[in-house]
C-alpha cells in the first residue's frame, strides 16, 4: 500500500544490468494500478464529505492520497520508458534482424529463469521478454530508423549504427563461431563462414555479424 509496488519495481529495474531485459512485470503493474484505483476511490468518498459535512479535518489525508496517486503514476511511467529504452538498444546492438533466441524470448508469455541470451560479452542468464506492445513499439521504431538511415547518404543510404566507436583498423580478423554459409565482401568475393574458420573481413561487413554471436573477433 502506498506506492510500496511501485517502488520494488524501480529498483528491480536499478538492479538489472545495463542492456539486459527483464521479464515484463505485469502482475505488478497491475497491483499499482488497483492500489491507484482504491486511492481514488477513497479520495472522492472523503471529498465529498469534506464538501457536504465541512470535514477540514480530512484534507491532510485526501492530500496524502493524492501525492501517492502522483508517485504511483511516475513510476509507473518510469518503469515503462526505461524498459523502451533499453528495447531500443537492442537494434543498435543487433540490427534490424534479432537473432532467433532473442526473438522467441521477446514473443513469449513464459519463459524459464535458466534460459538465457547472448551479447557480445556473454549470456544473459535471466528472464528475457517483453509484452506484445513492446515488440509493436520495436518494429516501428527498427522501420523508422530504417528509413531515416536510408535518406542519408545519398542513393545508397548510411547505416549510422555501424562504427559506434571510432576503428582502429579498416580491417580486422574474425573467427566464426557457428556454420553460416557464404558472405560476400565489397568486391563480390564470396567468403564461406564455416565453424571455427579465421578471416581477414572488413571491419563493418562484420560488425553486425559479431553482435548476433556470427563471428569473434580475434585480439592478439
Amino acid at each position: 500500500m502506498f506506492c510500496n509496488r511501485a517502488m520494488e519495481m524501480v529498483r528491480e529495474l536499478q538492479r538489472a544490468p545495463q542492456g539486459q531485459l527483464l521479464a515484463f512485470n505485469e502482475d505488478g503493474l497491475r497491483q499499482i494500478l488497483e492500489e491507484m484505483k482504491n486511492l481514488y476511490e477513497q479520495n472522492q468518498s472523503d471529498v465529498n464529505e469534506a464538501k457536504s459535512g465541512g470535514r477540514s479535518d480530512l484534507i491532510p489525508t485526501i492530500k496524502f492520497r493524492h501525492c501517492s496517486l502522483l508517485r504511483n503514476r511516475r513510476c509507473a511511467i518510469a518503469y515503462l520508458y526505461d524498459r523502451l529504452l533499453r528495447i531500443r538498444a537492442l537494434r543498435w546492438e543487433y540490427g534490424s534482424v534479432l537473432p532467433n533466441v532473442l526473438r522467441f524470448h521477446m514473443s513469449a508469455e513464459e519463459g524459464s529463469p535458466n534460459s538465457g541470451l547472448m551479447t557480445r560479452t556473454g549470456p544473459w542468464p535471466v528472464r528475457n521478454w517483453a509484452a506484445p506492445q513492446e515488440i509493436e513499439w520495436f518494429n516501428h521504431y527498427k522501420k523508422s530508423l530504417a528509413t531515416y538511415m536510408r535518406s542519408l547518404g545519398g542513393d545508397e543510404g548510411l547505416d549510422i549504427t555501424q562504427d559506434m566507436k571510432p576503428p582502429k583498423s579498416l580491417y580486422i580478423e574474425v573467427r566464426c563461431l557457428k556454420d553460416f554459409g557464404e558472405f560476400e565482401v565489397d568486391d563480390g568475393t564470396p567468403v564461406l563462414l564455416k565453424k571455427n574458420s579465421q578471416h581477414f573481413l572488413p571491419r563493418w561487413k562484420c560488425e553486425q555479424l559479431i553482435r548476433q554471436g556470427v563471428l569473434e573477433h580475434i585480439l592478439w
